[in-house]
């Protein structure tokens, strides 16, 4: 199914209602949102009006604070708080890597790196996920793509709402109907250039199913690496999400 919400200048915004928990209840739609870049959001078009039509208060700006200064923001507006929380610490270059690196065992490192590296700003961001729930208040958060810093954040969202894992990896791959518009809007930034790496935009299942085996192997289960490495009470957190975002 595809669950993306068309605007002509992002390729990756999408709607986390609708996915079914492991006790058969449905998270709410319109509540929670991912998406790629808000930078790319321009005042005074229909992009612009689609966007603030959803009533969202909260954006969580997932990217490197050069990132920001490089591409943009989303615009500002007095409907909604804007938070920057860099969860990644240590960049790379996707688009340079060589044709023989697999994509499920590095991105799945990679994330790794970034719930480790990240715990601060990861916390914080569950923090604010947890008070738009608590509030009633739509929330998106994104980083460049919409697929690996925020792919992360919602696995971490989707599983304290008790979403199963499959449905978890699933939403992860979703990017994949984005993917070319993705790799169309990279090119177009680098001259018409094309990526060395041809996994560059992909999401494969095998990455969000590495990853999640190998955060819970480290914590034992995500709710103990938000417990024990994000120092949340796991419990109160997935308690107050359930309460809230789910039908």
């Amino acid at each position: 199914m595809d669950r993306h919400i068309p605007f002509a200048a992002l390729a990756n915004f999408r709607d986390l209602g609708g996915w079914t928990t492991a006790d058969g209840r449905r998270v709410r739609p319109g509540r929670l949102y991912r998406a790629d870049s808000l930078g790319k959001l321009t005042e005074g078009t229909d992009d612009w009006t689609r966007f603030l039509s959803l009533g969202v208060r909260t954006v969580v700006d997932l990217r490197y604070p050069w990132e920001i200064e490089a591409h943009g923001r989303v615009p500002e507006h007095p409907g909604f708080t804007y938070h920057n929380l860099s969860i990644e610490h240590r960049p790379y270059d996707q688009a340079a890597l060589t044709p023989d690196i697999a994509p499920g065992p590095y991105l799945a490192e990679r994330y790794l790196e970034v719930a480790e590296d990240g715990r601060k700003e990861i916390r914080r961001a569950l923090e604010l996920v947890t008070e738009a729930a608590r509030a009633d208040e739509p929330l998106v958060f994104h980083c460049t793509s919409g697929k690996d810093r925020t792919g992360l954040l919602a696995a971490l969202v989707l599983s304290l709402l008790g979403v199963p894992a499959p449905a978890i990896v699933e939403d992860f791959t979703l990017t994949d109907l984005a993917a070319p518009a993705l790799l169309a809007s990279w090119t177009a930034r680098n001259a018409g250039r094309t990526p060395t790496w041809p996994a560059y935009g992909r999401a494969p299942a095998e990455v969000m199913t590495l990853f999640l085996t190998h955060l819970t192997e480290r914590h034992g289960s995500v709710e103990g690496y938000v417990t024990r490495a994000l120092e949340l009470d796991a419990k109160a957190v997935s308690a107050t999400l359930r309460a809230r975002l789910l039908a």
